[in-house]
C-alpha cells in the first residue's frame, strides 16, 4: 500500500535551540570539564520514559557541582527554549492536507512535552504525538516503535520515520520501516526529495 503515516522526530528535525542546545547547556552549567553536562543528561535519562519531577531531579544531580544558574532557568534555557523550523511546519501541513497522517515521535520529559503539546501546539498540528515519556519506551529501543505501530494501528511498511538519529534510522529499518535520516542542517530540499522518493506528493 506505500507510506500512510509519516513519523517526524522533533530535535533536529522540526525543532531547534536557537543557541545550540549543548552550547547553552554547557555555559550555564560552568565548570572546566564537561562534567557536569554529563550529569545533566544522566538525570534527564530515567524520565524520558517515565512521569516524574526532572527539574528535581536536576537539580539533585547538580547540587554537588555548584551550579550557580537558578535551576527553573537552567530548564527554561536549555530544555524549554525552542526554534520551530517554519519550512518544515508548511510540508507537515502540506503533507496532511495531501491526505497523509503526519505524527511526532520524539524522546522527551513530561514537563518538555507538556510544553511543546501546550505552548508549541503541536496537537494541533500532528496528527498524533508519540512522547517517549507517555509511550513507556524511548528510541532507539524497537518497544518505542512498536507501541507506535499498535497504537497507529498500521504495518511497519506503511510508515516512514525521518529522524536525525542513525541509531534511531537502524532500528526503525530493522523492524520493516521506511526510513530517512535528515537534520535541518542538510537543507528542506533533501528532505523535499527524501519525501518525495516514498510517494508524498504533498511534499513535491
Amino acid at each position: 500500500m506505500g507510506v500512510r503515516h509519516v513519523l517526524l522526530d522533533a530535535d533536529g528535525v522540526l525543532q531547534r535551540h536557537p543557541g545550540g542546545f549543548v552550547d547553552v547547556a554547557r555555559r550555564l552549567l560552568g565548570g572546566t570539564t564537561d562534567e557536569r553536562l554529563v550529569a545533566a543528561f544522566e538525570a534527564e535519562a530515567p524520565y524520558l520514559t517515565s512521569g516524574g519531577d526532572f527539574p528535581a531531579a536536576l537539580g539533585e544531580r547538580l547540587r554537588t557541582f555548584g551550579v550557580r544558574t537558578p535551576l527553573l532557568e537552567l530548564h527554561r534555557q536549555v530544555w524549554l527554549t525552542i526554534e520551530v523550523d517554519p519550512v518544515v511546519v508548511d510540508l507537515v501541513r502540506g503533507l496532511r492536507s495531501a491526505g497523509h497522517a503526519v505524527h511526532l515521535a520524539t524522546n522527551q520529559h513530561q514537563h518538555r512535552a507538556a510544553y511543546m503539546r501546550d505552548e508549541l501546539g503541536y496537537d494541533e498540528l500532528f496528527d498524533s504525538c508519540w512522547y517517549s515519556c507517555e509511550v513507556g519506551a524511548a528510541k532507539p529501543s524497537p518497544d518505542y516503535f512498536t507501541a507506535v505501530l499498535a497504537g497507529l494501528g498500521a504495518t511497519a511498511g506503511e510508515c516512514l520515520l525521518v529522524d536525525d538519529s542513525r541509531p534511531n534510522i537502524d532500528t526503525a529499518r530493522g523492524l520493516g520501516m521506511e526510513a530517512e535520516q535528515w537534520t535541518t542542517r542538510d537543507g528542506h530540499e533533501a528532505l523535499r526529495k527524501a519525501l518525495a522518493r516514498h510517494g508524498l506528493l504533498g511534499a513535491e
